[in-house]
């Protein structure tokens, strides 16, 4: 059975994604480079850990959280992408456009019974 190995990161969607990266960088440190944050992973000792998880800031108008009206998308981590949405399809889970390949890994999306966009990320192999 596939399942999710982690969170990849967190999508939002703001009136002002530059002002609101901006207070995240003043008041809680997190490092933005233009309206996303890469957040490296740390152990209890704030020692660094393999990966990181992603913030992100959208404009309100955005359509990649189509088809949900969710101001809110989060992003998990997978293992194998392809046998994961090839199992959640026999589930009767709603797929929603197509598995994109890309450099930076694997994406696909799904919809939860109330309508959220979750997207789905297979880091690449490197």
């Amino acid at each position: 059975m596939q399942k999710v190995t982690g969170l990849g990161g967190i999508f939002l969607k703001a009136n002002d994604p530059a002002k609101l990266a901006a207070w995240y960088q003043e008041h809680l440190g997190i490092n933005f480079t233009g309206n996303y944050a890469d957040i490296p992973l740390l152990d209890k000792d704030g020692k660094p850990f393999p990966g990181s998880n992603l913030i992100s800031f959208f404009k309100q108008t955005t359509e990649y959280f189509s088809p949900s009206t969710s101001p809110v998308m989060i992003n998990l981590r997978v293992h194998d992408l392809f046998a994961l949405l090839d199992q959640l399809r026999k589930e009767n889970v709603e797929i929603v456009g197509d598995p994109m390949d890309e450099e930076y890994g694997k994406f696909g999306w799904i919809l939860d019974p109330e309508g959220n966009k979750i997207e789905l990320w297979q880091p690449p192999d490197k």
